[in-house]
């Protein structure tokens, strides 16, 4: 063997990459893929079936797929605690989601946006929704032309729902108690047999959560350098009630010709009371303004989704076209009371009794179109959409006469905004073999986007648009049977969002108030990937290089608008670069201890907002998770996960690092009916701290909520599952329990 292919196959078992090889069009296989049966493919957006010369874990060519049915923790957990075992991905407690450190991260569920997963919705349903409705989870860090940019249109992650089209019928019901009230349950079931196929799941959850927390802020004069300081403190505690259900059915009309339709609902109600005590000094320490503010909150949040498709066999073996129209909407409504005791009133303090009422309100209509067709080179696939976003922020501000306690309006704090997002995109990919080792994967998609907005409080409306073109590449080479190398580009574009847009000044609290900035700009992004992924034994290994740059980059800018009121804005603000290197290990080390690893060492550099010099900030962040799965006997298995996150960088400043332990111990006491046990943050030990360093601004600002959380429950089983592939058993990725990749 020449010495240089040696030294990379030594190398290349200790590094893996993202992404799979595409392969050259087979016929039969792809006749097959696309034949109806009793029940169509998933809507998920997909390349077209391939052979591929080697074996290896199916991650297809453009995203990483990550298996979670083997998670035993499912049972009890949310999408929210399941996404914060995937690796590079984090939900906080209040439902922020980051990929490799990025926030502007798009969410969509079986391949589609939904109203859902976009805005302040998003936190509501990842909190809310059981992980047990999840069939995988797909990770795009480059996405590809068939993807859009609405909703974040940074990387994407997919959102894979359950889906069971075995003949026969199967069901599984989910308990679960916790300490201090808290409780969840859900449902699945499915049937299907001759030309029908009709699956549903039902769920409600209790949960109840404590917070604390503290910021202290000083306020610097940059030409004296005189420094007046305040702190804030906190406590709280929230109460949610959640429940909702779902719905799929598709019908073979023939052998051409499948019809599915859908639909979601699910509903969440909160009710939230705080504590808050405020002390603010001038420069010389003379008190200014000393006061507590009791709060009580009361939200409620609805979201939908209806759908209905068509996928349509074409003449020619492989030949497809699908459609469908998808309707989703969400609906947050609030209301919160606020009571002032004052010691020191500060200058033009409101009156001791306020109430604050908030609206936003989502609506997505969505058509899109997907052709498919291979060839005698490769596959050729074009598509359309067609979409209609409308976004609604109403808040109304009313101040409280203490003795008469009637209401009255005040216009310096209420506002209406409304936002209409038009989007209409043209996408082509082409899909080849070059030779035997080669794959190759191209696209462009051409976006056009029409704002309109509307302050109607104001009486001020304004428009925009303009017209995108983006590319994306995707290179593969197999080094071996077993060994492949992968390169990926792609540009993207994140549009702002209604609340990046609203130009009125919203109130937060008595020290904080936020505005967006009607003339953002999309940012522009483009990162590129190079990875190698391979196999050896039982452990799938994948180490992935990546780089990104980002300009015209959307950031948070804050500054006083008095002695103590901070306005957090939103503006353009330069570039920002970021890299780093991904890797995951997982496999099974002896045959009782599963090893499920994941890691990134990253780089970010971005401009500091609000610093004359144009300062560029820089920050090197290790993130890592670790799975183990021990399985003592047949009956009795444990898993360990720990979690660690780094240092982030944000506008002004940054985030410190994180890390929580999560423990899960499930009996299984017969064929059908397992108890689970679930310890969430056992050393609880979750908490969250920012700093902010400008020229006119320092602060400090932790927040701490509860953190270790007890579950008790039972897992039932009942009918046929799977073609009697038997329940869901511990573990978290491919089959065989690793936590890697899994296959589609």
């Amino acid at each position: 063997m020449p010495r240089h292919r040696s030294t990379v196959l030594l190398f290349a078992p200790l590094v893996a990459g993202t992404l799979l090889a595409p392969a050259h069009a087979n016929v039969q296989q792809a006749q097959a893929a696309s034949a109806v049966t009793a029940t169509p493919e998933s809507d998920v957006p997909v390349q077209s079936t391939v052979s591929v010369s080697a074996v290896r874990s199916s991650n297809r060519i453009d995203r990483q797929a990550y298996d979670v049915k083997g998670d035993s923790a499912s049972t009890n957990d949310t999408i929210a605690d399941t996404l914060n075992k995937v690796p590079s991905v984090a939900v906080d407690p209040d439902g922020n989601v980051t990929l490799r450190g990025r926030s502007n991260v798009q969410i969509l569920i079986d391949g589609k946006p939904s109203a859902m997963m976009q805005g302040e919705n998003r936190a509501a349903a990842l909190n809310a929704l059981p992980a047990a409705d999840l069939e995988s989870v797909e990770v795009i860090n480059n996405p590809g032309a068939q993807f859009g940019n609405e909703g974040g249109g940074g990387p994407i992650i997919n959102l894979v729902m359950r889906r069971e089209r075995t003949p026969g019928s199967f069901g599984v019901v989910n308990a679960n108690k916790g300490t201090e009230g808290r409780f969840n349950a859900s449902t699945f079931g499915s049937y299907t047999g001759g030309r029908l196929s009709v699956q549903g799941a039902l769920f409600g959850r209790r949960d109840s959560r404590g917070s604390s927390g503290e910021t202290t802020r000083d306020r610097i004069d940059p030409a004296s350098g005189a420094v007046a300081s305040s702190v804030q403190t906190s406590q709280s505690v929230n109460d949610t009630d959640s429940a909702g259900f779902n719905g799929s059915l598709t019908y073979n009309l023939g052998e051409k010709d499948v019809i599915s339709a859908k639909a979601g609902f699910s509903a969440s109600s909160q009710d939230g009371l705080s504590s808050e005590r405020y002390r603010g000094a001038d420069a010389s320490g003379a008190v200014e303004s000393e006061y507590q503010r009791s709060t009580v909150r009361d939200t409620n949040n609805r979201s939908y989704n209806l759908s209905v498709g068509l996928d349509h066999k074409g003449d020619k073996p492989g030949e497809i076209f699908k459609t469908d129209l998808r309707l989703s909407g969400s609906n947050v409504e609030g209301d919160i009371r606020f009571a002032n005791d004052y010691a020191v009133r500060p200058i033009n303090a409101p009156e001791p009794l306020t109430r604050q009422d908030n609206l936003n309100q989502s609506r997505i209509i969505d058509f899109t179109g997907d052709y498919e067709r291979p060839g005698e080179s490769g596959v050729l696939k074009l598509g359309y959409k067609v979409a209609r976003n409308s976004s609604v922020i109403d808040t109304r501000f009313l101040d409280i006469d203490p003795g008469t306690l009637f209401e009255s309006p005040n216009a310096a704090r209420t506002n209406r905004f409304e936002l209409v997002d038009t989007t209409l995109a043209l996408y082509g990919t082409y899909q080849m073999r070059l030779g035997e080792k080669w794959g190759v994967l191209g696209g462009l998609r051409t976006e056009y986007t029409d704002l309109d907005m509307d302050q109607v409080t104001t009486g001020i409306k304004a428009g925009n648009h303009y017209l995108e073109a983006i590319p994306s590449a995707f290179l593969t080479y197999d080094l071996s049977d077993t060994t492949a190398l992968r390169l990926s580009y792609a540009h993207r574009i994140r549009r702002p969002g209604a609340s990046d847009l609203n130009p009125f000044v919203i109130y937060r609290d008595e020290l904080n108030v936020s505005s967006g900035n009607p003339d953002l700009k999309p940012t522009g992004s483009d990162s590129l990937e190079l990875g190698v992924e391979t196999k050896l034994g039982n452990i799938e290994t994948n180490v992935r290089l990546y780089a990104r740059r980002d300009t015209d980059l959307i950031s948070e800018r804050r500054y006083f608008v008095s002695d103590t009121v901070l306005l957090t804005t939103r503006e353009n603000s330069g570039s920002s670069s970021s890299g780093g290197l991904e890797f995951t290990f997982s496999g099974r080390v002896t045959p009782k201890l599963t090893i499920n690893a994941s890691g990134n060492i990253g780089y970010s550099e971005q401009s500091v907002l609000g610093n004359a010099n144009d300062d560029k900030r820089s920050a090197t962040s290790i993130a890592g998770r670790a799975r183990f799965s021990y399985q003592f006997d047949p009956a009795n298995s444990l898993q360990l996960v720990l979690n660690a996150q780094g240092k982030t960088l944000f506008g002004e400043g940054y985030r410190q690092p994180t890390r929580t332990a999560d423990l899960n111990y499930r009996r299984k006491l017969s064929d059908a009916l397992s108890l689970v046990v679930n310890i969430n943050d056992v050393f609880d030990s979750q908490k969250s701290e920012s700093i902010t360093e400008t020229d006119r601004l320092r602060e400090y600002s932790i927040r701490r909520q509860d953190g270790r959380l007890v579950y008790v429950g039972l897992s039932y089983r009942f009918g046929s599952f799977g073609g009697g592939r038997g329940p869901r058993g511990p573990g978290f990725g491919p089959p065989g329990g690793g936590m890697g990749p899994g296959p589609r």
